[in-house]
């Protein structure tokens, strides 16, 4: 970083610092060291400050003097990217914009069904606030307790409740936020028509900061659950599992919520390196599934009653050769830990590509195996296998090195090379790359290898026309050289 652009950070510093108070800037090392690797440990950044208004018009204020000086921006919520989209630049270019003290629910509306939700406020929280007034926001996931609206809102985040739900687009009613040159859009009234040309709203979520800094949003809400029930199923194979979902919401409607398919490789993984977890059955299993069942009115009966029936004609069919009822709510809540420490378990055991992609539903019980073995046969010692939302064709396809591999020499050597062909048979298979994490840092290199030429002139066009210097969140998304450049 040259002598320059130091001293342009030194200038937006000290002019937030006057604009916004002492409490809207962090300069101490230690306190930002926290903030500058992302979750998985392989993007390491480096920032001068970490720039933390608490409200809209502060946001605004950063963002408009960070265009006068020339100083690019990181935004980041919980810090809880899978692909590096909240990571700052390695050579300290940049500056980190924390939407964490934003943490405010500005209202709740029961009869309309819509929460009014700040970019800093964590996802549990909302779920606990929401609940509370007998409403509930039905998308969750693992870092439920760290993530915020703001970077589930960028990322357009999935979860395991997309079967039912979507992801955070279809959740979102309206969204305020802070564009480039500064300026405030407030787009959070729910309108259910609005055909004022281009849709802000959509065009916000799932830009990753890019296009702008997303403040607050309008969430739309659901009843509470009435009851629920969660279960294991034991199958063998993919193929079996989505027969199964099948004829389970043929017979429930839309009572499952969750459909999470996961390799018995994933559950010993967990097993060996998660404490406290337990296997859900005394045998062993290729598959297992993991089914939330709910209930929404106490005429729909007992929910477990429900799901063990449910079950029970499953395995009258063939399709599943066990099944097992969480017996209480710490029963059902073990199950899930099971599920949503894959991520951490395969952490612990060593280097890991991870590949968030989506292919079409009926095609995606082959591709989980055949490309499995494909990658397996083509890198020797690695072992490949996916788990996740098998009900909406999005699964998470991991490449796992052998034990006791240098981690760096393994990624570059073989984790890479593996990745290229993962996207490409996603690719062949008609399928997305990324199905809910985003691109980021991680993907963008793939994105524009595998895009066509019309999504990527496209992307590009839209990013030169909002962000012509290339300061929002510099580096994720599109690649370097197809971003504009910062003045």
């Amino acid at each position: 970083m040259t002598d320059t652009a130091i001293e342009r950070q030194t200038r937006l510093i000290q002019a937030v610092r006057t604009a916004l108070g002492e409490k809207a800037v962090v300069t101490d090392p230690d306190d930002i060291a926290p903030w500058l690797d992302d979750w998985r440990g392989r993007y390491h950044g480096a920032s001068a400050a970490i720039l933390s208004p608490d409200t809209t018009e502060g946001v605004a204020t950063i963002v408009r003097l960070a265009g006068e000086f020339g100083v690019p921006l990181v935004p980041q919520g919980g810090n809880t990217s899978m692909v590096g989209g909240a990571t700052p630049p390695a050579d300290g270019s940049a500056l980190i914009l924390s939407l964490r003290r934003m943490n405010r629910i500005r209202s709740i509306n029961p009869a309309a069904k819509l929460a009014v939700v700040e970019a800093g406020v964590i996802l549990e929280t909302l779920h606990d606030a929401v609940n509370a007034q007998g409403m509930r926001f039905p998308l969750t996931l693992g870092a439920r307790g760290s993530a915020t609206i703001g970077g589930l809102t960028a990322t357009n985040a999935g979860g395991t409740q997309v079967l039912r739900f979507g992801t955070m687009r279809s959740l979102v009613a309206g969204i305020e936020a802070v564009l480039p040159d500064g300026a405030i859009h407030d787009g959070l009234a729910a309108l259910k028509k609005d055909n004022r040309g281009y849709d802000l709203t959509h065009l916000l979520v799932g830009a990753e900061g890019t296009l702008g800094v997303v403040t607050a949003v309008t969430l739309r809400l659901v009843p509470a659950v009435h009851d629920r029930a969660t279960g294991w199923l034991a199958v063998e194979s993919p193929a079996a599992a989505l027969k199964a979902l099948r004829v389970m919401e043929a017979r429930s409607g839309s009572a499952i919520e969750s459909f999470e398919l996961v390799p018995k490789i994933a559950l010993d993984l967990v097993l060996q390196h998660i404490p406290g977890t337990r296997p859900p059955f005394a045998g062993a299993h290729s598959w297992l599934v993991l089914v939330d069942y709910v209930s929404q009115s106490g005429g729909d009966g007992p929910a477990q009653a429900a799901l063990e029936d449910l079950m029970q004609g499953v395995l009258a069919t063939g399709l599943a050769q066990d099944g097992v009822v969480a017996a209480s709510e710490a029963q059902a809540a073990a199950f899930w830990r099971l599920r949503d420490s894959i991520s951490e378990a395969e952490r612990a055991e060593g280097p890991t590509m991870a590949h968030d992609i989506s292919v079409p539903v009926d095609a995606m019980p082959d591709f989980m195996l055949h490309a499995a073995a494909q990658v397996e046969a083509a890198f020797p010692g690695v072992h490949a296998s996916a788990f996740g939302h098998l009900g909406d064709g999005n699964v998470h396809f991991h490449v796992n090195a052998p034990r006791g591999v240098d981690a760096a020499r393994w990624r570059a050597e073989v984790g890479e090379p593996a990745s290229h062909m993962v996207y490409d048979l996603v690719v062949a298979a008609g399928g997305s790359i990324s199905a809910e994490h985003g691109i980021g840092q991680m993907k963008r290199g793939e994105l524009a290898r595998l895009s066509s030429p019309a999504r990527m002139a496209a992307l590009r066009a839209i990013k030169t026309g909002l962000d012509p210097h290339g300061l929002m969140n510099p580096g994720k998304l599109l690649a370097l050289a197809e971003s504009p450049s910062a003045p």
